[in-house]
C-alpha cells in the first residue's frame, strides 16, 4: 500500500498533467436540455456510442448521468453526476448539476469544484430564473462562463435578441464564435467565426449518433443558402462593431462570454463546444486555503470533498465521497488526513465515475474528481491532505432553508434503519437535519431549500433503508442563526423555535417576518444573524 509521502511523480509531471485537465459544470434552468448536452458531449468524445434522451422515443436509453429512479421517472436531474473522459490529449471532468431550483444547494457545492461553466439557454426562453440564480453564483466565484444556445432546431427567439438579453440582464458581453444560419426552427448550420466558413449539419436517426457535417467556403455558402447566409454575416458584423469580438482575457476574467448555437438532442454544434472547452477553458490553478494562501499545484496532495452520495450501486449501499484534487498527485492506497477531524483515511477503494458506471482509479492529478468509496467518515466540505504542513480549504456554506418538516418512522420496528438513513441523508446534504431536546432524536426536523428535497429524502429512506416515513410540515418560513443559546427562551416565547443543525449551528425559526420583528423589538439584546448563502 502506498503511504503518505511515497508518491513518485515529479513536480514537473504534476504541472504537465494539471495543464491537460478541464473541469467544468453545466448550469441551466430545468428542461433547457442540460443532461442531453452532457451526454452529447460524451458521445462526441466517443466514450459512448449512442445517446439517449430522457424525453426521447420509446426504447431509447435514459441519459447516463441520470441514474436515480426519480430522475428517470421525471426526466430531471436531482443529483450532481461526475463524468470523466479523455478527448484527444485532454482529460475532461464534467460535472452535471441539478437544474431544479429546489436543489440549488447541491449545485452551489459543485460550482465550488470547477474552473469554468457552460451556461445553457433555451432558444425560446433565454435567461430563465434558475439560470440567473446559478449565474450569480458563478459571478460571485469569478467562474468564466461559456454560453450555449440550445434547441435551435425548434421555434424560438431572434439570435440578436438573445445576445442583447445577456448584456441587459446580467451585464455579460456576448462574443459569438458561431452564428446560426437559419432562424430558430429552421436550423441549417452555423457560420464559424474563426474562418468564416459555413458548417452545414445533417441529421441522424433520432439524434442518437454524432451529427454529420460539411464545411462550405463563404462563396458556396452564399450561393446555396442565399438570404440566410447573408443575414448571418451581417448580424455577426453588427455584433463585432458593438464589442462582440472574441477577447480571451475578458472571458477568463468573467466579464464576457463566448456564445455558440446548436441543438444538443440532434448533436448539432456540440463538437464546437467541446473543442472550445479544450482550447480556451481555464486549467486548474492554485487554490487558496482558509488563510487565503494559494496552495501550489505541485505541492503535496490535497483535495476537498464537495459531494457525498450513497446508493449509486444498488447492489452495494456504499457511500462515495466526491473530491476535487487541488494539488499534487493522488495514488490509490495512500493514507490521507482529514483536516476536519485530524484522523487518517485509507484510500484503498477509489473509483473513476461515469454516470452510474464505475471503474478503479489508480492515479489522479489537480483538476480531477475522484470517488472515495466506503467514505462513511467524510462529509461535504472536508479537506484531505498528505504531508506537513497541514492544509485546510474553506468550507462550503449551507443555504438558508425555507421549508421545514418533522419526520417520523411510519413503522416503529424500523427505528434502527430510520436512524441510519437520517444520518446518511444528513452527511450527504440531501436535506439539513435539525434536532432539539423538545422533539427528541426520534423526531428530527428536515430543513430544505425546496420542497422536492423532502420527496427525495422520503423516497430514499423507503427505497434504500426500507423505512417509510411520515412528514409533518412546520409553519416556519424565516430562519436566523442564534449565536448564544442562552436566548432560546426569548425565541420560544415569541412564536419561534430553536433547533440545532448537525454541524452544531443553532437556528431560530419563525413563522413569518412579523414574528421576527416582534422578537427584535421586545428583546433587542438577542443577536440573530442571516445565514451564509441565505435565501431570506
Amino acid at each position: 500500500m502506498t503511504t503518505a509521502g511515497s508518491v513518485t511523480a515529479s513536480p514537473a509531471e504534476v504541472l504537465r498533467e494539471a495543464d491537460r485537465r478541464r473541469t467544468f459544470a453545466v448550469i441551466s434552468h430545468p428542461d433547457a436540455g442540460k443532461s442531453t448536452l452532457t451526454e452529447a458531449l460524451a458521445l462526441h468524445a466517443r466514450v459512448i456510442s449512442e445517446a439517449g434522451a430522457v424525453h426521447g422515443k420509446a426504447g431509447r436509453r435514459g441519459v447516463v448521468s441520470d441514474w436515480m429512479e426519480m430522475e428517470k421517472a421525471r426526466g430531471i436531474s436531482i443529483t450532481s453526476a461526475a463524468l470523466q473522459f479523455a478527448y484527444g490529449d485532454t482529460v475532461v471532468n464534467l460535472l452535471d448539476t441539478p437544474g431544479h431550483a429546489d436543489f440549488s444547494e447541491d449545485t452551489y457545492r459543485v460550482l465550488a469544484a470547477v474552473d469554468s461553466a457552460v451556461m445553457l439557454l433555451d432558444a425560446a426562453k433565454g435567461l430563465e430564473p434558475q439560470t440567473l440564480k446559478l449565474f450569480d453564483v458563478c459571478r460571485h466565484r469569478g467562474i468564466p462562463v461559456i454560453t450555449f444556445v440550445n434547441k435551435w432546431d425548434r421555434p424560438g427567439r431572434d439570435a440578436l435578441e438573445l445576445c442583447d438579453e445577456l448584456v441587459e440582464r446580467i451585464g455579460l458581453q456576448p462574443m459569438p464564435l458561431t452564428w446560426p444560419v437559419g432562424e430558430a426552427g429552421h436550423f441549417r448550420g452555423v457560420l464559424d467565426r474563426r474562418d468564416g466558413q459555413f458548417i452545414r449539419y445533417s441529421r441522424t436517426a433520432g439524434g442518437a449518433t454524432a451529427a454529420g457535417q460539411e464545411r462550405l467556403d463563404p462563396a458556396r455558402a452564399e450561393a446555396e443558402e442565399g438570404p440566410g447566409w447573408t443575414r448571418a454575416v451581417e448580424e455577426l458584423d453588427l455584433l463585432a462593431a458593438s464589442g462582440g469580438t472574441f477577447d480571451l482575457e475578458r472571458f477568463l476574467n468573467a466579464s464576457a462570454t463566448p456564445v455558440l448555437f446548436g441543438s444538443a438532442v440532434l448533436n448539432f454544434g456540440v463538437r464546437h463546444l467541446l473543442d472550445l472547452l479544450v482550447d480556451l477553458a481555464p486549467r486548474p490553478t492554485p487554490r487558496p486555503d482558509v488563510d487565503a494562501r494559494p496552495r501550489g499545484l505541485d505541492a503535496p496532495f490535497s483535495a476537498f470533498v464537495f459531494k457525498v452520495q450513497t446508493g449509486m450501486d444498488p447492489s452495494h449501499r456504499d457511500q462515495v465521497a466526491f473530491a476535487r484534487v487541488c494539488s499534487g498527485v493522488f495514488e490509490r492506497g495512500m493514507v490521507v488526513t482529514n483536516a476536519t477531524t485530524g484522523k487518517p483515511f485509507a484510500t484503498k477503494y477509489v473509483q473513476q465515475v461515469f454516470g452510474q458506471q464505475r471503474s478503479t482509479l489508480d492515479t489522479a492529478y489537480p483538476g480531477d474528481v475522484i470517488g472515495l468509496v466506503n467514505a462513511n467518515s467524510l462529509r461535504v466540505g472536508d479537506t484531505l491532505y498528505t504531508d506537513k504542513p497541514a492544509v485546510r480549504f474553506p468550507g462550503l456554506p449551507s443555504f438558508a432553508p425555507v421549508h421545514f418538516a418533522v419526520v417520523r418512522p411510519a413503522d416503529l420496528s424500523r427505528a434502527k434503519q430510520f436512524r441510519k438513513g437520517i444520518e446518511q441523508l444528513g452527511s450527504e446534504g440531501v436535506v439539513q437535519i435539525l434536532r432539539s431536546a423538545r422533539r427528541g432524536d426520534g423526531s428530527p426536523v428536515f430543513a430544505a431549500v425546496g420542497p422536492m428535497q423532502f420527496e427525495v429524502a422520503a423516497h430514499r429512506l423507503d427505497a434504500e433503508f426500507k423505512s417509510p416515513v411520515r412528514l409533518e410540515r412546520l409553519p416556519y418560513t424565516v430562519v436566523r442563526r442564534l449565536p448564544d443559546l442562552a436566548h432560546r427562551t426569548a425565541v420560544d416565547s415569541n412564536r419561534g423555535e430553536v433547533l440545532t443543525r448537525d454541524d452544531g449551528t443553532h437556528l431560530a425559526l419563525f413563522p413569518d417576518s412579523t414574528a421576527l420583528g416582534v422578537l427584535k423589538r421586545l428583546h433587542p439584546e438577542v443577536v440573530l444573524e442571516p445565514l451564509v448563502a441565505g435565501t431570506d
